[in-house]
């Protein structure tokens, strides 16, 4: 595969953490001038944007945990996973430190964190995810969301979960998402659970993709 694949996965996620977490620091250095509204709106276009700019490329996972459900589903060789999570992260970790030395030091960086208990989050997170590859799977064509409107499909299904479930557990469904802004702020306390949940979220999905749109959804044979 080539290497602008990875590149691309790296822009794509740069630019999400960039600007997702980016309304979340303007949103608390200058007095709520966005609102959780408006940070989940920002969320969700930035991800339509980047479905539209690399998904011919890449397939916009953007996201580990998409990553891990396209390998599941069988939609994504195995051997691909690493280079994919890899290049998600190092993006994330980029834009959030980049963030940190553009914003005022006050700003929120954008960690996700519970808001009630750990295991209240960890299902929030797992529920999201789990919605989320469901529409990535039944609107995408093999890994790539290349479809007219699947980045309207896709971008609204994060605003609308960012909307709901951002005040519980803040909304994550990606491990890279979070995982930048826990390494720039130094609070790794709570990260294990958006490591974790919305992989799980993620590789519950293609079943039930499969029980709905039979062997047009997912192909077993293609993981290896």
């Amino acid at each position: 595969m080539k290497r602008n694949v990875f590149i691309a996965e790296f822009m794509g996620t740069f630019a999400l953490v960039f600007a997702g977490c980016g309304a979340i620091a303007v949103n608390s250095v200058y007095g709520g001038v966005l609102g959780h509204t408006g940070i989940s709106f920002v969320f969700g276009l930035i991800v339509m944007a980047m479905i539209y700019s690399i998904g011919n490329i890449s397939g916009a996972h953007i996201n580990p945990a998409v990553t891990m459900g396209f390998v599941f589903a069988g939609r994504l060789k195995a051997r691909l996973a690493l280079p994919y999570i890899l290049s998600q992260s190092a993006g994330a970790v980029a834009a959030s430190f980049l963030l940190k030395l553009t914003l005022s030091p006050d700003a929120d960086p954008g960690l996700t964190m519970p808001s009630g208990s750990q295991s209240q989050a960890f299902l929030m997170e797992v529920v999201l995810s789990f919605l989320l590859m469901f529409v990535i799977l039944n609107v995408s064509t093999g890994h790539k969301e290349k479809g007219i409107m699947a980045g309207v499909a896709i971008g609204g299904t994060v605003a609308l979960e960012a909307m709901f479930g951002g005040p519980v557990s803040g909304a994550s469904m990606n491990p890279a998402r979070s995982l930048g802004p826990a390494l720039s702020a130094g609070d790794l306390s709570q990260l294990w659970i958006y490591l974790t949940a919305p992989v799980l979220g993620t590789l519950l999905a293609s079943p039930s993709c499969r029980w709905i749109q039979g062997s047009e959804c997912c192909h077993v044979a293609g993981r290896s």
